[in-house]
């Protein structure tokens, strides 16, 4: 791979605006509760699929002990997919209130690389990291902008993991990240040489819970760009079927502007 990243696609021209903040507000208000409601039988069910498993061993002789267990496990495995959903439901709709600090982006999306190097490894994915030392220090939510990045590299690599390719047999799966000054923004760009995404679908893919992955929670792509918008950033996808995405997300250096008094 050559030391220089791709040519990155232009700044966005603004876009309509999304969920009013005190619906969205509202929507996290109760989100807290719901997920407790619905978490609790959740967690009674894991429990009780755990002791009949039990009650079933491994290596047992009769078939229908082996299929009684392989659908104990089916249950399993989807009860743990809907606490999934939760969880990103709650990261979603949970965002009220930004806690804003001084930090380096820079150092923030090296952890964020550093941790998510293992599993593109286990995915056949050269990741590299490309960062603008001229980038100064910012004011932002750094858990937040974590999770922001983290949700877009992961649909990179879920994206690109069926495409593994056989020895020798095609270039490298790639994902890029790489952060770049623009005036008084800090621009990070996540790309990756996957499949691509239909011009059609560029912008219905941050709709909740839309989903082009079987068994995806629709919720990671919704919840980057909402943290994005909360910063009084944006965020956008550039893409080409058949060559790849590149997902670019803005956040103002000095955090967001002041809302004025009961803007919605």
């Amino acid at each position: 791979m050559s030391d220089r990243p791709p040519r990155a696609a232009a700044s966005p021209a603004p876009t309509a605006a999304g969920p009013t903040r005190q619906g969205l507000e509202f929507l996290g208000a109760v989100a807290g509760g719901l997920v407790h409601e619905i978490r609790n039988p959740l967690s009674t069910m894991n429990v009780t699929l755990q002791l009949l498993e039990e009650e079933f061993p491994e290596g047992a002789a009769d078939e229908r002990s082996a299929r009684t267990r392989r659908r104990i496990r089916a249950l399993t495995r989807e009860v743990k997919r809907l606490e999934e959903i939760l969880d990103d439901f709650l990261r979603y709709a949970g965002i009220r209130r930004l806690d804003l600090a001084r930090a380096d982006l820079n150092r923030v999306l090296e952890e964020v690389t550093a941790f998510l190097l293992p599993e593109c490894t286990r995915a056949g994915v050269e990741l590299s990291f490309y960062p603008d030392r001229d980038l100064p220090i910012m004011r932002l939510d750094e858990r937040l902008v974590k999770q922001a990045v983290l949700n877009l590299m992961l649909n990179a690599v879920q994206a690109m993991e069926p495409m593994a390719p056989e020895e020798g047999r095609r270039p490298p799966l790639q994902l890029i990240v790489r952060t770049r000054l623009e005036g008084e923004r800090a621009r990070i760009d996540v790309i990756d040489t996957g499949p691509g995404i239909a011009p059609a679908l560029t912008e219905r893919i941050f709709d909740v819970y839309y989903s082009g992955r079987k068994g995806g929670s629709g919720l990671g792509l919704p919840t980057a760009r909402r943290i994005a918008e909360e910063h009084g950033g944006s965020l956008r996808c550039y893409s080409e079927p058949g060559k790849g995405s590149d997902f670019v997300l803005w956040l103002p250096l000095e955090g967001p502007a002041p809302r004025p008094e009961g803007a919605p």
